[in-house]
């Protein structure tokens, strides 16, 4: 399993902008989910392919030795293209490195990390990243995972070449056209770069280390759910100056929001609502690790009614409705069903039902449904 840097460049959007996070993160578990999992396969595919130079269809329901992930057809389509961009990337005589270690210790405290691809051609060097996923697009533009990669390959290149331009570029085939997006840096401007990012991490290493919430930095962060600044900014950023609204806006109601106020509470809701999330799960995770929270518990959530089969239900109600039993090219709903059959009949179709468990749901103490794991005979044990 490989060591990750504390100050790594994966994460460096979050600790260049909020350095105190580096330590409010230390101790907390790293999560894993299948989407993750997802990604590392397809990195090691990509590996794999640039290596050997094999077809992506020759891996289609083969098991890769490090992830132990099945190849399929969806993944072997999407790796494809990014495989195929690197080598156009790597003309004759380049130098070309695929998923291998950086040191850009000479700027971040014991930095390091692992690039995709690496490829030097002349006088310029070329980072490539391969972002698998496909919810959060992702710029090259002063992006700072890959320009830290970038520092630590131009290391490696002083004194056997004279490197002027780096090229930074994300690939993320699944997203939007799936064309890859470079953006160009000169090297001197990278170090300049590299300078600031020296101080600020130092700064993640003092011990009144400034948290500063943001969208970005506090997305992944680990500390999100807990984090008394983060909570602080949420609150600020509804209520600051509410009171203190001059111009036209002055004249609104006093009982009544002024727009200004409107908006600003608009610009907030993204954070607040990521925040949120976050407490709902951290509670959720504790609460399912077998911890009391206090005020809290976990119910099965509202679930509708379905068939058990519905090709069974659609021949017994075609005895019973003709045409009814259809709205159109669709079989109904068993409401829908016990509606058109009346309530004289519709016990009828009792056997054809069934009603799923919902998906458990965080709510208060005082929510008349039992928790799960419990009963109604054990009424106090579940409130």
């Amino acid at each position: 399993m490989s060591m990750h840097a504390k100050l790594s460049a994966s994460g460096s959007h979050r600790w260049l902008a909020c350095p105190a996070s580096v330590e409010a993160e230390r101790g907390l578990p790293n999560t894993s989910s299948f989407h993750a999992s997802e990604g590392t396969a397809a990195h090691e595919l990509a590996e794999i392919l640039l290596r050997t130079q094999d077809s992506p269809s020759k891996w289609v329901g083969v098991t890769l030795p490090e992830s132990k992930w099945v190849v399929d057809d969806e993944m072997a389509l999407w790796v494809e293209p990014y495989v195929n961009f690197v080598m156009a990337s790597a003309p004759k005589n380049s130098f070309a490195a695929f998923e291998v270690r950086v040191d850009f210790s000479g700027w971040v405290p014991d930095g390091f990390g692992t690039s995709d691809a690496i490829i030097v051609s002349g006088d310029t060097l070329h980072v490539i990243d391969l972002k698998y996923g496909k919810g959060v697009p992702v710029s090259p533009v002063h992006n700072s995972q890959g320009m830290l990669y970038a520092l630590g390959a131009y290391a490696e290149t002083v004194g056997i070449a004279d490197i002027k331009t780096i090229l930074i570029t994300i690939h993320q085939p699944r997203i939007g056209d799936g064309e890859p997006q470079t953006w160009e840096i000169s090297t001197a401007d990278l170090l300049l770069w590299g300078a600031w990012a020296r101080g600020r991490a130092q700064a993640c290493l003092e011990p009144d280390a400034e948290f500063v919430p943001g969208d970005k930095q506090c997305q992944w962060c680990k500390a999100m759910p807990t984090c008394k600044a983060l909570a602080t900014m949420t609150e600020q950023a509804v209520l600051a100056d509410f009171d203190n609204i001059d111009g036209p806006d002055a004249l609104t109601p006093a009982h009544q929001l002024t727009d200004a106020q409107l908006g600003q509470a608009l610009r907030a809701k993204k954070l607040i609502t990521s925040w949120l999330e976050s407490v709902e799960d951290h509670v959720v995770g504790r609460i399912n690790n077998g911890e009391n929270f206090d005020g809290f518990k976990m119910v099965a959530g509202k679930a509708n009614r379905r068939w058990v089969d519905d090709a069974q239900a659609g021949v017994a109600l075609f005895e019973m409705l003709g045409d009814d039993a259809y709205a159109p090219q669709k079989l109904v709903s068993p409401a829908q069903a016990e509606k058109a059959l009346g309530k004289a009949r519709a016990q009828d179709i009792a056997g054809l039902v069934v009603k799923p468990n919902g998906a458990p749901t965080l709510v208060q103490v005082d929510d008349p449904r039992p928790a799960l794991g419990c009963t109604t005979d054990d009424f106090e044990a579940c409130e």
